[in-house]
């Protein structure tokens, strides 16, 4: 989908006028296929019910606004983490029921009506009746309700109501506009903008990601497909370009789609399984192999059928499916794939079928891929031998994600010099030195000028990636290009700040976690150092003082960060003085207790928000909205808060399994 920057608008529904194109149109974000005269009436008379039964197939969800890059309704699939711009950072939706479950719920006795507190799912409206005069209340559970409001304008005309405060126009324009606009078949000044435009204009009616998996998301865009041919050729090319699949029965059903309309599958740039999951549907995994549904064999056809895609994400839950055959397709006979992701897929037949694929004695295997963003975060079972085959052969990488993997220093020094790195994850790499980290950073082509984002996390209860020399040689060679560094578990010391503070003034994450730092060494990279007790005046170092650019911190871990000094005198992370910064992440026990000084947070400002194994405290925003910074750069690649620990590799909202990777895990 295309990336707007703008600010969430308010969708408008196109009207539902039918032209004579009969052909019936697949929707694989909504698994429906519409056949124009087999709709609820359209018109201004249209209707829609509130039931929201995936069962109901003349059911219309409520208008949806874009959901890339925009803060509107924001729902996420199920089993997922996904972001919520609600202002404050670090606000997560975690789905945990499915659809099914939801739709299934009846009236209990411990529901809203029954305890007689107000029914926040089914408001009460109010509405015309017939002919009388008047109005009614409806409870609109099951109920079926007008789309429109001309009955409103009719019944605000007999009561000489007026419907909206407008200024009167001028008589010469209102003599311009009267009557009826009539244009020939594909000459209203809509269709005639051009392409580019125009299916940017629909792309923001696209729902990216499933209201919760199951139920249609792109209802808005039936109206499109139903009022001229020009409209229909360019929804439907919106509609098909980025597939996000989130169970085996959507797949199915678009794959029998492409099969029949086999011209659509050059339209076709991204293929997202990173919501796939059965859960929801009753099923095991044994139980959907059997389904043949999404199995290695149809995958397959779908990469055949699709020539021009460009990214392809995956996950664990199809690690299976992932065989030998369908990486054959996707390294060998796809050249015009930029990103590939398979995160945390692990499995023996993963494994053997990318060693097979990736090897030196693979003569299809291109010497050149044209790969740009690669992720196999958490892919722990592949071997060394071919990620030293893979890495020479990306001279287009730009984003690297190789956490928790088994690459070596070798690997990394083959990568070619004409790469341009700007992502590079090397977190939890056990099989690396810090000496040959610490040279390929300094000395490499491509990567020792152009690091944007850098993750050298360790587990330091099993390895220590970095020592005090191999810090002390790092830190004044990294660019200034930089936006975001971990350092977290490294041999770090109060005679390392000077280092870090020339960082500070361009970084906007930094992680010190498991350091040996104390609550004096953080302030300082925040406040300069006052003049000694015996002189007057400001020192030089507040004279020449820069302001940090930090918008999150992460100090887990360190002994001499506890709730107590957090809250002293003498530390100054919590003032005013040091933003921008927003977001603190915390260990567990620190979370915990600031857990229950409510009163205390909210006197200073300060909130505490917590996802699985991690805990942050976020700056309350301010009140006012236009100094608020809701998180979004361009080095996240669609992700708004702090601290992402999974690199994205394609444009999109966070969510899903990845969701978990980047900000609970």
């Amino acid at each position: 989908m295309a990336v707007s920057m703008s600010q969430p608008r308010e969708p408008r529904g196109f009207p539902t006028y039918v032209d004579s194109v009969q052909t019936p149109v697949f929707d694989v974000h909504t698994s429906e296929t519409f056949h124009p005269h087999n709709v609820c009436d359209g018109g201004p008379q249209a209707v829609e019910t509130l039931d929201a039964s995936p069962a109901n197939s003349c059911s219309s969800s409520p208008p949806s606004t874009p959901s890339f890059f925009q803060g509107a309704d924001r729902r996420g699939s199920y089993s997922c983490v996904k972001e919520d711009d609600c202002g404050t950072a670090q606000s997560f939706v975690v789905s945990k029921l499915s659809a099914l479950h939801l739709a299934s719920v009846k009236e209990t006795p411990q529901s809203p009506k029954a305890t007689g507190q107000p029914d926040m799912q089914a408001p009460t409206i109010c509405c015309s009746c017939g002919g009388v005069q008047g109005w009614q209340y409806t409870h609109s559970v099951g109920k079926r309700r007008s789309k429109s409001y001309v009955d409103l304008r009719l019944l605000g005309a007999q009561q000489d109501w007026e419907w909206a405060k407008r200024p009167r126009l001028d008589k010469t324009i209102t003599a311009r506009i009267e009557g009826p606009l009539v244009h020939e078949p594909g000459e209203s000044p809509l269709e005639r903008l051009p392409t580019e435009i125009l299916e940017h204009i629909i792309s923001q009616l696209v729902l990216d990601l499933p209201p919760n998996g199951y139920t249609p998301r792109n209802t808005d865009l039936l109206s499109c497909l139903q009022t001229s041919r020009t409209l229909k050729t360019h929804t439907t090319i919106v509609l098909n370009r980025y597939i996000t699949i989130p169970h085996s029965t959507i797949f199915s059903k678009f794959l029998g789609h492409l099969e029949r309309s086999p011209s659509l599958g050059a339209v076709v740039r991204r293929i997202d399984l990173s919501h796939f999951t059965s859960v929801g549907l009753g099923r095991t995994k044994q139980m959907n192999s059997e389904i043949q549904n999404l199995t290695a064999k149809t995958l397959l056809k779908c990469l055949e059928l699709t020539p021009q895609i460009q990214e392809f994400l995956v996950q664990e839950n199809l690690d299976d499916d992932i065989d030998e055959a369908v990486l054959r397709k996707l390294l060998c006979d796809l050249p015009n794939l930029r990103a590939l992701d398979f995160c945390a897929s692990s499995s023996a037949r993963f494994t053997q079928a990318f060693a097979a694929v990736v090897s030196p004695v693979n003569g299809a295997l291109p010497t050149a891929l044209a790969l740009k963003r690669i992720s196999l975060h958490e892919c722990a079972t592949l071997p060394a031998e071919s990620l030293e085959t893979l890495l020479p052969r990306l001279p287009l990488l730009t984003h690297l994600d190789l956490g928790r993997t088994r690459v070596t220093d070798s690997a990394l020094a083959s990568i070619p010099k004409d790469a341009r790195l700007t992502h590079l994850n090397l977190s939890k790499c056990t099989q690396i030195s810090g000496q040959g980290v610490v040279n390929f950073l300094t000395t490499h082509p491509a990567v020792k000028d152009t690091l944007v984002y850098l993750n050298l996390f360790c587990d330091t209860t099993r390895y220590r990636l970095l020592q005090q020399t191999n810090v002390e040689a790092l830190l004044p060679k990294l660019p200034g290009s930089l936006r975001s560094l971990s350092l977290s578990g490294a041999k770090i010391a109060a005679a390392h700040i000077p280092l870090l503070l020339r960082l500070t003034k361009h970084l906007e994450e930094l992680s010190l976690g498991f350091t040996d730092l104390t609550m004096s060494d953080i302030n300082a990279l925040f406040v300069p150092a006052p003049p000694p007790h015996h002189t007057s005046g400001v020192s030089s170092e507040e004279l020449d003082w820069t302001p940090h650019t930090l918008h999150y911190l992460d100090l887990t871990g360190i002994p001499s960060v506890t709730q107590p000094a957090l809250f002293s005198g003498s530390c100054v992370l919590l003032g005013t003085a040091t933003a921008p910064l927003e977001v603190i992440e915390l260990g567990d026990k620190i979370i915990s207790s600031l857990q229950k000084l409510k009163n205390t947070n909210k006197r200073l400002g300060w909130v505490v928000k917590d996802l699985g194994r991690r805990g942050w405290y976020v700056r309350e925003p301010t009140q006012d909205p236009s100094l608020r910074d809701n998180g979004k750069r361009w080095w996240k690649m669609g992700a708004m808060w702090w601290g992402m620990r999974k690199l994205p590799v394609a444009w999109g909202e966070i969510g899903g399994l990845y969701g978990h990777y980047m900000f609970k895990k």
